[in-house]
């Protein structure tokens, strides 16, 4: 798994994953637990992470939507 975006923003990371899934890339959002037990304060961001293979598909889905 390769983390290609880190946020604390659930809308933005929402956007995201649905642009990732979109492009046909399965999307998995990380640390969503641990995130809301600090408070979300922002100690712990949230990553979304992709498989290996899917990793230079999903930076560039990313940066072509100026989100890189």
């Amino acid at each position: 798994m390769k983390v290609v975006a880190v946020s604390n923003d659930p809308v933005r990371l929402s956007f995201l994953i649905a642009l990732l899934e979109d492009a046909g890339v399965a999307a998995i959002l990380l640390d969503r637990h641990a995130s809301a037990m600090d408070g979300s304060i922002g100690a712990v961001p949230r990553r979304i992470a992709v498989a290996d293979a899917d990793a230079a598909t999903a930076r560039r889905v990313l940066a072509e939507a100026g989100e890189g």
